[in-house]
């Protein structure tokens, strides 16, 4: 069964070729598109998504409200920032308010199929410029002691994560298996009080964990 997709997007020309290239994959389909976020939870709530990519800018409400509103209404969609910026204000803002991926609108040609795929298996898709900011901004505040007893395999784990590497990844750099990734990430999870790969590396970037 196709994967559902609900595209947000107020440029008319942008959301119909996003929705023109994901008519083109069959294992996707467009559930909804819509120019504006202003009825958002009503649309997700009823058209049930697996997927949803979002503008940050849009009118009347910014992208980044509208996911602080699904995530309120206690909904885990997976949700993918797609924008034009690539500053630190706009990232954190939209990973702490619950986004799981952050893909520049200049890459959504090569990096929109891949990026939907990684969300769909748990990841955290982010363009190569976004993934290069988040680390300069982990070089910049140097590791604390952290109060969650993180492990140090857990730390490494994390620090991987944030780097944008896969389960996949993140196995092959550390020599154990994908189950033991997932069993590293649950439990990095549990310690944080996180619900998403996306809210643990805000968490661990702003607290300094990593």
């Amino acid at each position: 069964m196709p994967l559902s997709i609900v595209v947000y997007e107020d440029n008319d020309l942008l959301r119909e070729s996003i929705v023109s290239m994901i008519f083109l994959n069959k294992q996707f389909c467009v559930a909804g598109a819509f120019n504006n976020v202003l009825k958002v939870e009503e649309q997700v709530k009823s058209l049930q998504p697996d997927i949803i990519l979002m503008d940050i800018d849009m009118p009347g409400r910014t992208g980044i409200e509208a996911v602080t509103k699904i995530r309120s209404a206690g909904c885990n969609i997976p949700i993918m920032m797609l924008t034009v910026f690539d500053d630190n204000q706009h990232v954190f803002d939209a990973i702490c308010a619950g986004a799981s991926g952050y893909l520049l609108k200049k890459h959504l040609s090569a990096r929109l199929y891949d990026s939907i795929e990684e969300l769909r298996t748990g990841g955290a898709p982010m363009s190569p410029s976004i993934a290069q900011m988040v680390i300069r901004s982990m070089h910049k505040k140097p590791a604390q002691v952290n109060p969650y007893g993180l492990t140090a395999r857990e730390t490494d784990v994390l620090t991987s994560l944030s780097k944008g590497n896969s389960y996949k990844l993140i196995a092959s750099e550390f020599g154990i298996s994908i189950d033991t990734v997932r069993t590293h990430i649950k439990n990095v999870y549990e310690k944080l009080q996180v619900h998403s790969q996306a809210e643990a590396v805000a968490k661990a970037i702003h607290e300094k964990l990593i």
